[in-house]
Formats: structure tokens, C-alpha cells, sequence
């Protein structure tokens, strides 16, 4: 059996790996590794290990005082289905938690409402206030 293990130490991401499997996913198809670098250095970056090995990732945008957003959530496809993205999200909220923030954002793909539910989210009390503007 693998034994994974949670790390919020930016100095094992595998910076590589990160751009590697994001550029599998719908959400970031296209993304170049100086955007995906730069994502990496103006946020909280969060791994899980298989053996030394990076084997999921997410990362938080925040101000470190009131508000983060979490991006770019994912489990390499061989080690899912094991509890990983739990392992990861409950991590990554412990680490955010423990900075006293009032609000934590993300958009969540179908498939990890349930994840994300049984992490605390819920929907938005007023999405009707919440505004967007497209910059590309």
C-alpha cells in the first residue's frame, strides 16, 4: 500500500509536474509554464507526495488576512480514487485556517461538489453580488 503524505513546504513542489498535468486539464489547456510559474510564486502552493514523488497539487491566492481563493486542484489520474484530493483539500484549509481568514472562494468542477461539500463549501448565500470581469 502507498502511503501519501500532505506538504504545504513550497521548496518540494515540483514545479515541472505542476505545469505538466495542468495542461491536461480543461481549465488550464494552454497555459504556458512562465504563467503557470508566476501563478506558483503569487500564491500558496500545497502537494501531496507518493514516496518523495508529487503526485496531486492546489494552490491559494490570498491576502493572508481576510480572503483566499483556491485554483487549480488535481490528483494525478493514476492515484485517484484513494482519498488524495480529501487529503489535499483538508491540508490546504487546515494551512489557510490557521491565518484567520473570513472567506475562502473556488470554483468547483461538477464532479468535486461532493469533495468540496464535505470540506465545509457550500453554495454562494448571494450569488446575484458577485461580479466578473474578463481581462482575456
Amino acid at each position: 500500500m502507498t502511503t501519501y503524505e500532505f506538504s504545504a513546504d513550497p521548496a518540494r513542489l515540483n514545479t515541472a509536474w505542476v505545469h505538466e498535468i495542468l495542461s491536461t486539464q480543461y481549465w488550464a489547456l494552454g497555459r504556458s509554464r512562465a504563467v503557470q510559474d508566476a501563478a506558483v510564486a503569487g500564491s500558496r502552493n500545497y502537494g501531496v507526495y507518493a514516496g518523495g514523488t508529487q503526485v496531486a497539487y492546489a494552490r491559494a491566492v490570498t491576502d493572508g488576512a481576510t480572503f483566499a481563493w483556491i485554483a487549480d486542484v488535481v490528483v494525478h489520474p493514476e492515484h485517484r480514487r484513494q482519498g488524495l484530493g480529501t487529503l489535499l483539500v483538508d491540508g490546504l484549509m487546515a494551512d489557510l485556517e490557521a491565518l484567520g481568514l473570513r472567506r475562502v472562494l473556488l470554483k468547483a468542477s461538477p464532479e468535486g461538489h461532493d469533495l468540496y461539500r464535505k470540506a465545509g463549501f457550500d453554495g454562494l448565500d448571494e450569488p446575484d453580488a458577485w461580479l466578473l470581469r474578463r481581462l482575456s
